[in-house]
């Protein structure tokens, strides 16, 4: 399937990350030498999208438009002259679904790549592309087993029949189910290619966990009518939100990183040896 759009939910309010967010949004946090919203949208171009729909809380637009098209705009970064960003205000915190379907219109019946703004990968260990491969015109879920702990911080899908080596139908979806009520070891990473069909499903949603609209709500409604697939990735994506995996994915893209990777490596290396 090709994809030519991605929406980057970035309206969280970084409290995990406090007090390093109280005054700088989440989404501009750096890493390395880039913010963390620079690295999601280099990796929905490695995929092939030229156009991003990011969903941002009031104010916060502002910033983030300074970044990327701001100075001498778009053209200063590095082939970013030929990428188009649309900058859609989420004015109430209603959750993670109510935010992407703001996107609703900028999308436009398109299918569409959801990336969340807590994930990094480490360039050359990208889903996106073997997900759009996995569909046959279904919405696809990336998915990866789950630790009791985190079962109780993810949403977790339920899974039907293999179809092909790391493709599994989705049947049904919880969020947040913790390990009694997990339908399965599998839980969502953050990565999804969405079809419009997903808009009306969140549009007819209540609130659900946390009195807030949940995207796991709406890739349960797909499950259940056969709508879904799960690609198993083979590793975890690097969550930026919270101090520990902001630091682990510093390293991890840090040590990728052409320009400083070997410096800081032997970094690394004699503070080991020295410990």
């Amino acid at each position: 399937m090709k994809v030519p759009v991605a929406v980057i939910p970035a309206a969280g309010r970084g409290t995990r990350m406090r007090p390093a967010t109280r005054s700088v949004p989440k989404a501009l946090l750096p890493v390395v030498d880039r913010p963390v919203i620079q690295w999601i949208v280099e990796e929905g171009m490695r995929a092939g999208v030229a156009e991003f729909v990011v969903v941002v809380s009031p104010g916060v637009d502002d910033l983030l438009y300074s970044h990327f098209e701001g100075m001498e705009g778009l053209e200063e970064l590095k082939g970013f002259a030929d990428v188009t960003l649309t900058w859609v205000v989420q004015e109430q915190a209603r959750g993670l679904g109510h935010a992407v379907l703001q996107a609703q219109e900028a999308v436009d019946r398109r299918p569409f790549f959801c990336l969340l703004g807590d994930n990094l990968v480490v360039p050359g260990r990208d889903h996106l592309a073997a997900m759009a491969e996995a569909s046959d015109g279904r919405s696809v879920v990336c998915l990866r087993p789950l630790t009791d702990e985190d079962l109780e911080r993810y949403g977790v899908a339920e899974v039907g029949e293999a179809l092909a080596e790391r493709v599994v139908e989705v049947t049904g979806a919880v969020e947040k189910p913790g390990r009694e009520r997990a339908p399965s070891r599998l839980g969502f990473v953050g990565r999804y290619l969405f079809t419009p069909e997903i808009f009306p499903l969140l549009a007819g949603l209540s609130p659900g966990y946390g009195g807030e609209i949940q995207l796991t709500d709406a890739i349960a409604r797909l499950g259940e009518t056969g709508r879904c697939l799960g690609w198993v990735a083979d590793e975890d994506l690097l969550d930026v939100g919270n101090p520990s995996g902001y630091l682990e994915a510093s390293t991890a893209l840090g040590l990728w990183h052409p320009a400083v990777g070997a410096r800081y490596r032997e970094f690394l290396r004699g503070l080991a040896e020295g410990s």
